[in-house]
């Protein structure tokens, strides 16, 4: 297709990548009842993967707006929650507001007072405040006071009367850790953010609870969730002689990766390295990496769900909701060395 110029629909091209009869792409396009929510999602999918504009009788019109604060975008778990949560909700009928914090740019009250100027029906919170556990969460009281419906991921508070939806992230470090342990390594570190953070909390205790603690003492490293992060703790936990380390996330276990080659060490035949997130393209690095994988689908879809649910005014159990993570075994661990 020639930039700026609209090819004609072919009934054949848009079946074949959706993968259904060209008969069912007509009753999508011409707005036929009888065809599954999930077809018809099919159906607009390919024709907007081959550069189809939709008919105007297919544009649905909008059951209001959502908002989804998330904290960064060069963090790729953070897109993987976001895509997932823009297409759970366009298919319920509602428009995702997508609004990321940066730093010096809008805080998380600044945006939320700007969401709430524009009438979101509700929000979704990734990773925001609420995971900051050394925060006032009168900020969320406020917000439900004005009844606004909202869910929160990763970061639970006791305080907050809203639907939580959390990995098991005290399972994450204990497998992490149990996996190297099997591999033979006895010194392992951990690579861990602040432990103000919720998520990062959890970890440390799954970490210290997996290990005798004369051997956790001393062998864990807060840092920044980052590449740069991860950098500086892994060169210190290797300077003190561990063979294994366990990261917050996955940027941080590149970052340890770099440290070790800068000392001439190779991963995983001297130093072995598990992530966390499995985020998208993480199995593609040299070498892939072994990590704990977020749930990032159902976590997602459980977040809409939820949200979905207290926007149709039908009581949600305010509690936590924690998903299991698994363990991803691929080449950036293997048997302590002799």
């Amino acid at each position: 297709m020639v930039a700026g110029v609209t090819s004609p629909l072919r009934l054949t091209d848009i079946a074949a990548q959706a993968e259904v009869s060209e008969a069912t792409v007509s009753r999508v396009l011409n707005g036929k009842a009888g065809v599954a929510a999930s077809t018809r999602h099919r159906v607009l999918a390919a024709m907007d993967l081959l550069g189809y504009e939709r008919p105007v009788r297919l544009r649905r019109r909008s059951n209001g707006l959502v908002g989804l604060l998330i904290p960064e975008l060069t963090n790729p778990i953070f897109p993987a929650f976001a895509q997932v949560i823009e297409q759970a909700l366009a298919g319920h009928g509602y428009t995702p507001v997508l609004c990321t914090q940066t730093p010096g740019g809008a805080t998380e009250d600044e945006l939320v007072e700007q969401l709430e100027e524009r009438g979101v029906t509700g929000i979704v919170f990734l990773s925001g405040l609420h995971a900051d556990a050394s925060l006032d969460p009168s900020r969320y009281h406020r917000l439900s006071s004005r009844g606004i419906p909202f869910v929160l991921i990763n970061g639970f508070n006791e305080h907050v009367n809203a639907p939580f939806i959390s990995p098991d992230d005290r399972a994450a470090a204990d497998m992490a850790v149990r996996h190297l342990a099997d591999l033979g390594h006895r010194r392992i570190g951990l690579a861990i953010g602040p432990t103000r953070y919720v998520p990062s909390a959890r970890k440390e205790a799954g970490f210290t609870a997996a290990l005798p603690s004369a051997e956790a003492e001393g062998l864990i490293q807060r840092t920044l969730f980052t590449v740069e992060g991860g950098h500086a703790a892994g060169g210190a936990l290797l300077d003190r002689g561990c063979t294994g380390i366990v990261c917050g996330s996955d940027p941080m276990a590149l970052g340890v990766i770099r440290a070790a080659r800068e000392r001439g060490l190779r991963v995983p035949e001297d130093v072995s390295v598990v992530g966390f997130d499995d985020s998208p393209l993480i199995a593609f690095t040299d070498p892939p990496l072994t990590t704990v994988r977020q749930p990032v689908r159902a976590m997602a879809n459980a977040a809409v769900g939820a949200l979905l649910e207290a926007v149709a005014g039908t009581p949600v159990q305010r509690t936590e909701y924690v998903f299991q993570p698994e363990l991803v075994v691929r080449g950036s661990t293997a048997q302590v060395p002799d």
